[in-house]
């Protein structure tokens, strides 16, 4: 079985319950969780909400809530407005 398959396989159950050892550091019975288990139970959950999951549901979404130009367009419109060539001609 690859990482795919494995991914595909997991039930909701079994998602919530690695998405909960994350959260918590640890598994249901107590046991803590090492750092490699750690780093791959949150691939693990990234993976499964990205073939599963509605895009406002899965790790690290953020809502934004803005309408208007964002800081970076903004930016680039300065910048190009401040560029000046200089011939060496």
């Amino acid at each position: 079985m690859n990482y795919d398959d494995l991914i595909a396989s997991m039930t909701p159950e079994i998602f919530k319950n690695i998405k909960r050892a994350v959260e918590l550091g640890k598994w249901p019975n107590g046991v803590k969780l090492s750092d490699e288990q750690r780093e791959i139970c949150l691939q693990a959950t990234i993976a499964y909400g990205n073939q599963n999951l509605h895009l406002d549901e899965r790790v690290g979404y953020i809502y934004n809530t803005k309408k208007e130009v964002s800081n970076f367009d903004q930016l680039d419109a300065q910048i190009d407005d401040d560029i000046q060539v200089i011939d060496f001609k």
